[in-house]
């Protein structure tokens, strides 16, 4: 549900000139609207299709993440970390289709586990463009508009003062990153105060790292690397910094999230071989002291 915050002030009705011509630029400014979203849905239907490419339909196709992470009843197959970091790259590489291919840069500005559609094998594609807007050009650093997305992922600067950037797309990822990881919701009412707000939760956990294991979503049963929860985690903590300057550009964040991607976890393999994350590698001369039964290797004995 999109929301918009009062701006305050009452308008003046004394004046029907002032009405005509309000409505007058009223007019004019959703022409205006109308004429940059036609030429840019071409774009935004390019980025959708360079996410999913050949996906047909299936059982999971056009099921949104939202309902994947939030809302599958119990006894159903939930997304494990292998499928989970599939979809965060995925949709991460849609964005990067509309922050830098795409010209003039598009922001996305509603950016949320429910228009990440899930096609065949979990492809994720972006879905529901009705608030994207066309990004800034040349020296501007921002575009200034009326503030709409949707609550608990506005991020903050745009929400007080409507200037809308490509930074505010990041915000926005950061908090469905959070989602994908967590298992809970960018805002839940049904939470304790405190907790209801996923940023605000989260935020003070980010600071001790023998907390990660308790951000992670319970229903993935401790099966996922405590690496890669650490590195997911970190990506999404600078996302949702408050200072945009301070957040990662797309082509960074799908970079780390490609990598973990890439990265199979298997519970079977782990089991046997579990390391912490500060745990050094095993050496060659720790495997030589195991096989002779911890008295060191042949040479060391000599």
């Amino acid at each position: 549900m999109g929301w918009i915050p009062c701006s305050g002030g009452l308008q003046s009705s004394s004046s029907k000139e002032k009405t005509k011509t309000k409505k007058k630029i009223e007019l004019q400014e959703k022409k205006s609207l109308d004429g940059s979203i036609k030429p840019t849905s071409e774009k935004l239907k390019t980025a959708s299709s360079s996410v999913k490419e050949g996906s047909k339909s299936g059982g999971s196709d056009n099921i949104s993440a939202q309902t994947f992470t939030f809302q599958l009843s119990a006894g159903k197959k939930q997304l494990d970390w292998n499928t989970r970091m599939k979809i965060a790259a995925g949709a991460a590489k849609g964005l990067e289709y509309l922050h830098n291919k795409a010209s003039p840069p598009v922001i996305y500005r509603d950016l949320k586990c429910a228009n990440i559609l899930l096609g065949e094998g979990y492809h994720p594609k972006l879905s529901d463009f009705g608030l994207a807007k066309l990004g800034p050009v040349g020296d501007n650093t921002h575009v200034s508009t009326r503030v709409m997305g949707t609550y608990g992922y506005c991020a903050p600067e745009y929400a007080m003062t409507g200037q809308l950037t490509l930074k505010s797309d990041i915000y926005s990822f950061g908090v469905v990153l959070l989602e994908i990881i967590t298992g809970r919701k960018a805002i839940d009412n049904s939470k304790a105060a405190g907790e209801q707000n996923l940023v605000q939760w989260a935020r003070p956990l980010f600071k001790d790292r023998e907390k990660f294991s308790k951000m992670a979503d319970p229903l993935l049963q401790g099966q996922y690397p405590s690496r890669g929860l650490y590195q997911a985690l970190a990506i999404a903590a600078m996302c949702v910094q408050d200072q945009p300057n301070m957040r990662p550009v797309i082509a960074d964040v799908v970079t780390a999230l490609t990598y973990l991607a890439s990265q199979k976890y298997d519970s079977d393999t782990v089991q046997g071989s579990r390391h912490s994350l500060f745990s050094p590698p095993r050496t060659k001369r720790d495997s030589d002291k195991k096989q002779n039964g911890g008295g060191g290797s042949h040479r060391d004995r000599k």
